[in-house]
């Protein structure tokens, strides 16, 4: 009895766990995807001179893409590739290429944002570098929209 009492309280916790993020994780990270998207745009658009720069606004923008990516890993739990997305089955595939990808992208954005202070010209290697770490999980972690 007492070992019953231990399996369903474990399967109670387990179940938690996979609930941790909410009812609808595909909405969570598409919503950290716009966001995302937002940042970068900010960052782009300062790199292309379409805005003036602004080191406190490039900073955050870059700190913003780091921090989400530190957690965008976790918002793709086993059974979430059902339903409204965009995500390739590749990302279930292959976890860890997935998970370096992010983990490179938030790296980039890290050093964009220590960059930021230097002014427009510091933080364009660092601008290009993110978009190619977006690019390169894009075309291997997204489905295309036709």
């Amino acid at each position: 009895m007492r070992f019953k009492i231990i399996l369903a309280g474990l399967a109670l916790t387990l179940g938690a766990a996979g609930l941790a993020h909410g009812a609808d994780v595909i909405a969570e990270r598409q919503a950290l995807m716009k966001a995302n998207g937002a940042a970068a745009k900010t960052i782009f658009e300062m790199v292309q001179g379409k805005a003036p720069y602004d080191a406190a606004a490039a900073q955050a923008a870059f700190e913003k893409i780091a921090a989400d990516m530190k957690a965008f890993p976790t918002l793709f739990p086993e059974g979430s590739d059902q339903g409204k997305t965009t995500a390739s089955p590749a990302i279930w595939q292959d976890k860890a290429g997935f998970e370096a990808l992010a983990a490179k992208l938030g790296a980039d954005a890290t050093a964009g944002a220590a960059a930021a202070a230097g002014g427009l010209d510091a933080i364009k290697a660092s601008a290009t570098a993110v978009g190619q770490s977006c690019q390169s999980c894009h075309e291997k972690f997204r489905i295309k929209k036709t």
